[in-house]
């Protein structure tokens, strides 16, 4: 599913940089060459700060391979410490780099060790959230979707739900969406659309466009809750202002359709080609529908054909069909 992977990327890498915001600054070659000598001679906080400098690349070249050499230093040295939060965070960050191959050879059953660790300390010192215990939860997080993947460990939706739920616990937005798809898809619980709506609305109602999109699908389809054109163009367009590709085209085409808005086919049209703009290829298409037919743009046969070209060259086979169609001779102007 391009979801899981979306997210997957979008909250690692951001999760990185967030985690290092404050802690780790720019250091002139003086003074992390002093960090230097502190590291070799075991400073952990050394340690720490100088696999930060190389992984943001602060004022030194990026190096994700000496960044992991100086996070495993910190975390090998974890002793009776069960909850210290820079050792908690450079094993993350070693978690991360196994994850996404950066600076070692990617490997997931690795990767899941680390964010088990990391995850395992997490179900200790939760009592409350705060932004410190973000390491933790995300560690929870990401393990939940390994076990839902299968990626370095056995397929379990069950364990994965574990993970998720001590996530949401925590009011871990993308938790909380992940456990809605689970009970929406029936894996490793009884299908239930009302469950995973309620779900989708907790992350939803926390900004998170992904659930924001898919809640507006539910309200569209009236699954797990009344049908409600209004409410379904109310959630498109709040992740739709974020960037989500997928509630741009469905905004659009609630404008294309009249459905909980007034009908309106230049703003289909301005939707459309937001999410095109994105690669989306039913978008890609719907625009060349637009130009071909005139609707909400002036006719333009060159436009519709260059449109299809692309939602074809993005996987759409209805854009395929229509490009050939329009390049065939009678056709071609």
């Amino acid at each position: 599913m391009c979801l899981w992977l979306l997210i997957r990327k979008f909250f690692l890498c951001a999760l990185c940089l967030l985690l290092l915001t404050g802690v780790v600054k720019a250091e002139s070659p003086k003074q992390i060459q002093k960090l230097r000598v502190a590291a070799e001679q075991g400073d952990v906080s050394a340690q720490f700060m100088l696999g930060g400098i190389y992984f943001k690349g602060e004022g030194i070249k990026q190096d994700y391979t000496e960044a992991a050499k100086w996070y495993r230093l910190v975390a090998d040295q974890q002793d009776n410490i069960p909850s210290n939060l820079v050792y908690a965070t450079a094993q993350f960050f070693l978690g991360f780099m196994y994850d996404e191959g950066k600076g070692v050879r990617q490997d997931y059953a690795e990767a899941a060790k680390w964010y088990h660790l990391v995850a395992e300390q997490g179900i200790v010192i939760m009592d409350s959230p705060t932004s410190s215990n973000l390491v933790y939860t995300a560690a929870q997080f990401r393990l939940g979707n390994m076990h839902d993947e299968g990626d370095g460990v056995k397929q379990d939706y069950a364990e994965a739900l574990k993970w998720y739920r001590l996530a949401a616990d925590q009011g871990y937005a993308k938790a909380e969406l992940f456990i809605g798809l689970m009970y929406h898809d029936g894996k490793g619980v009884d299908h239930n659309d009302a469950e995973a709506v309620k779900w989708y609305r907790l992350a939803a109602e926390k900004g998170f466009a992904g659930a924001q999109g898919i809640l507006g699908v539910m309200y569209d389809e009236g699954e797990g809750v009344k049908q409600d054109y209004a409410e379904a163009v109310k959630w498109y367009r709040l992740a739709a202002v974020q960037g989500d590709a997928t509630a741009q085209l469905n905004l659009g085409v609630a404008y294309a359709n009249g459905k909980g808005v007034r009908q309106s086919y230049a703003e289909s049209v301005k939707y459309f080609r937001l999410a095109a703009a994105q690669r989306e290829a039913t978008a890609q298409y719907n625009l060349g529908v637009a130009y071909e037919y005139g609707s909400g743009v002036k006719q333009n046969t060159a436009a519709a054909k260059e449109w299809f070209g692309k939602a074809c060259d993005n996987g759409n086979q209805n854009g395929c069909d229509a490009y050939r169609k329009l390049n065939m001779p009678k056709n071609r102007q």
